[in-house]
């Protein structure tokens, strides 16, 4: 998984199509979203990587009042658009002036924040016994497809600091980044982490794939020739479409009494 320092230009580059990024991105299974606002003490959220509000706005439907932080003020004017309020920051450097949440949570974000800093900002922020929940969608594409990306990514992106390895599951490569999240807040003060995992699959038809495939952080700070090169070069795979296996994957604690 890449790291938030040599990563932070990519972090900050999915505000490039905002829009699409919000119609693309599918939401988190409503059974973790109701998982998570049960375990927390109240209904006051801290939304870490807000992104375009999506998770932000699933929780707000179950009845919680969310404050997202995004580094990308792109992304954060669209999540204000979708009446999610947002402030521009990365989560390390925010000011939280005094405020206290019932729960923190992050969405396919927290990759993005130094697990040990950001699980310490965290226990700062949160009431007693409040939690943090950090979660992923993590996918394996059917082999075919995994590797005339692989292929052609590598081809036009020679020098990109994502490595793609057809061979290799996703989840295997994400494991290293749960155990690091659970190792930050344990130093940070949490009890033992848990990991939650839910399974699903969506059927994606192919032009639903390439509308998708560019919000990936791989594509965002590619040049249009390059993207439409990239897309060009998966087409052949992905006949009408496929069906592809979700595992949206947490890791989550509540902060000890202090």
């Amino acid at each position: 998984m890449p790291t938030p320092e040599s990563f932070r230009a990519v972090a900050e580059s999915f505000g490039v199509d905002p829009a699409g990024y919000d119609r693309n991105r599918p939401p988190y299974p409503g059974a973790l979203i109701s998982r998570i606002v049960a375990g927390s003490p109240g209904p006051n959220l801290l939304n870490v990587g807000a992104g375009t509000g999506i998770e932000a706005r699933q929780f707000q439907a179950a009845g919680c009042t969310v404050l997202g932080v995004e580094p990308d003020a792109r992304m954060a004017d669209f999540a204000r658009g979708a009446g999610v309020e947002t402030e521009v920051s990365t989560f390390e450097t925010w000011d939280a002036r005094g405020r206290r949440f019932d729960a923190v949570v992050s969405g396919t974000a927290w990759h993005w924040v130094d697990p040990v800093k950001g699980a310490a900002k965290a226990a700062e922020v949160l009431s007693p016994n409040g939690r943090l929940a950090a979660f992923w969608h993590v996918f394996d594409l059917p082999q075919p497809i995994a590797q005339a990306f692989a292929a052609v990514y590598q081809r036009v992106v020679p020098d990109s600091p994502f490595t793609f390895d057809p061979g290799r599951s996703m989840i295997d490569l994400y494991q290293g980044q749960f155990t690091r999240t659970a190792d930050g807040l344990r130093q940070a003060g949490f009890d033992e982490p848990e990991q939650w995992r839910y399974d699903w699959e969506r059927f994606y038809t192919r032009d639903e794939w390439l509308e998708l495939l560019p919000t990936h952080g791989g594509m965002t700070r590619l040049t249009p020739a390059q993207r439409a090169e990239v897309l060009a070069g998966v087409v052949p795979a992905l006949g009408d479409g496929f069906t592809l296996p979700y595992a949206t994957t947490a890791v989550t604690a509540r902060i000890l009494p202090r």
